[in-house]
């Protein structure tokens, strides 16, 4: 019998439990097998230690001083997800420190990958969301993503994002023939439920130039769990200061990932591009843009001397895909070929396309004119075979533009 789902999230003061970082707030949405709302839990927590990124999470050391400790409500967190398949954006971050917490009580609990789902993942293959963060991935899934970086905001939408998925991948789930070790595996013994329970209130809005970006970076799929490391380093750079404490725990945070520092170095040069493009996006990069690509570069470690050559770069590239869609059109006949869960259904980009005198066909074929996809990074057997044959494949709004280029087609009646 299926146990459900546990949806959880948490606040922490660092970014990597090794180095004594602790949760400051947690917060926990139960889903019944079908994804159907059964209740939620969320609590502060004092991690007996200094607060961390405050301007980030929002929590006040007088918050945390009337907050009970993890050990205080142990019992009552692991009554919720025990047995349970856990779920999480980036789920990895929440396990590591949920362990390392349960650990400190001497108990070894059954939390890890197996025994877990990431909607972040789930949204890339199911959803083909366009970035990595749960504010972009519930755009995605239509989810309405209430205050960033609260416990019990953020497990609210990832709950609905996994609802979402549900619908989309149907019965039975492909992690179905995982439920049984889930809800076979024996947690230790725990603390009695207290019933204790600190909330918040609402956080200020913090949002800033960076933040904004990273909301809309787009997925990295090689090396194997880059996302999961970048993830971190979203929420490490959005205070735009980077610590020497931070920069270790990174360090660790890539070590468990399996990433090496070659690796490492090459995504910070990928995510400085990244941020560049979105800065060029509207043609103009200000003082004030250009200022924070400095800073950033600076704490990823990258050379001074390479941050104007990467905006420059940066710049031809945006060119080079906005002149390249300037130039090009479509003609009366050319075939094209849709792919992945776009914001259209496909019956009405199918009767659009084809009024416009389109043709439009389920396979890739050398002689397809252009690939429509949910997300160009899509690693669909359309989109490898449209790389095989050096096939244009574009977003449904560039599409929408080069329909509109096209001449009035009148059918034959």
């Amino acid at each position: 019998m299926v146990a459900g789902y546990a949806v959880v999230d948490v606040e922490t003061t660092g970014l990597h439990p090794g180095w004594n970082h602790r949760i400051v707030e947690v917060a926990v949405v139960q889903l019944d097998d079908s994804g159907q709302f059964i209740d939620e839990w969320c609590t502060l927590v004092n991690p007996e230690r200094d607060l961390g990124p405050q301007h980030i999470h929002g929590i006040s050391a007088a918050e945390a001083r009337r907050s009970p400790r993890f050990a205080e409500i142990a019992g009552d967190l692991g009554s919720r997800i025990a047995g349970r398949m856990v779920v999480g954006h980036n789920v990895s971050f929440d396990l590591r420190f949920l362990a390392a917490e349960f650990a400190k009580l001497g108990g070894r609990v059954p939390l890890d990958d197996k025994a877990a789902l990431c909607t972040m993942r789930l949204s890339d293959e199911y959803l083909m969301a366009p970035g990595r963060s749960l504010a972009t991935c519930c755009k995605a899934a239509g989810v309405v993503l209430g205050e960033a970086h609260s416990a019990l905001h953020d497990a609210r939408a990832t709950a609905e994002l996994l609802a979402c998925l549900l619908r989309t991948v149907g019965e039975p789930e492909p992690w179905f023939d995982h439920w049984q070790e889930v809800t076979s595996r024996r947690w230790p013994e725990l603390p009695s439920p207290t019933g204790q329970e600190v909330r918040r209130g609402t956080a200020s809005d913090r949002s800033h130039f960076l933040a904004r970006l990273v909301d809309g970076l787009p997925k990295v799929s090689h090396p194997l769990r880059a996302d999961e490391y970048l993830a971190v380093l979203d929420r490490a750079l959005l205070d735009r200061y980077l610590s020497v404490t931070e920069q270790d725990e990174l360090v660790g945070t890539a070590q468990d990932l399996g990433l090496s520092r070659g690796d490492t170095r090459d995504l910070h040069h990928r995510y400085l591009m990244a941020l560049a493009m979105r800065a060029w996006a509207d043609e103009v990069v200000t003082d004030s843009e250009m200022a924070d690509l400095r800073l950033v570069a600076a704490l990823l470690g990258l050379p001074d001397n390479e941050i104007d050559g990467t905006v420059t770069a940066a710049r031809q590239l945006v060119g080079l895909i906005t002149k390249s869609r300037a130039n090009f059109r479509l003609r009366l006949g050319d075939r094209v070929v849709f792919t992945g869960q776009m914001r259209l259904s496909r019956e009405e980009w199918t009767e659009r396309a084809q009024k416009a005198g389109l043709s439009v066909h389920n396979s890739v074929t050398r002689s397809t004119k252009l690939v429509v996809a949910a997300d160009p990074d899509s690693l669909s057997g359309k989109a490898k075979k449209a790389h095989t044959y050096r096939i244009p494949i574009v977003t449904e709004d560039a599409f929408e533009t080069f329909l509109d280029r096209m001449p009035v087609h009148h059918a034959k009646g």
